[in-house]
């Protein structure tokens, strides 16, 4: 899974959002270091509605535009679960193996 992906559904795991609210919260989670653009939020979006790990909550017009909210599904929570559990798995690994590289002061290298 992408970082894309797993960032929108991590932002959907809180509750159901619409495009722009999950754009703002991957920006959040991030740190500020991932903006997504709309092309690929959206596309992101379909690829995961089509694997069943979103779906549409519910849609609303406002302004005059359709404003569509997408929710986390069972698969999806299970996914993201087990995603999450990788990441933290590689992470673990590779801390373990940096408490035993020493950087030399100035050089950012060994």
């Amino acid at each position: 899974m992408g970082e894309p992906a797993f960032l929108i559904l991590t932002a959907l795991a809180a509750e159901p959002k619409h495009g722009y609210a999950v754009i703002e919260d991957v920006l959040d989670i991030s740190g500020g270091q991932v903006r997504l653009h709309t092309g690929t939020l959206y596309s992101v979006l379909d690829r995961l509605r089509e694997g069943g790990l979103i779906a549409v909550d519910r849609e609303e017009v406002v302004a005059s535009r359709l404003r569509r909210y997408y929710r986390l599904t069972g698969v999806g929570q299970e996914r993201l679960a087990a995603e999450s559990a990788r990441l933290r798995r590689n992470a673990d690994a590779a801390t373990a193996r940096l408490s035993g590289f020493a950087l030399r002061p100035g050089t950012g290298a060994a």
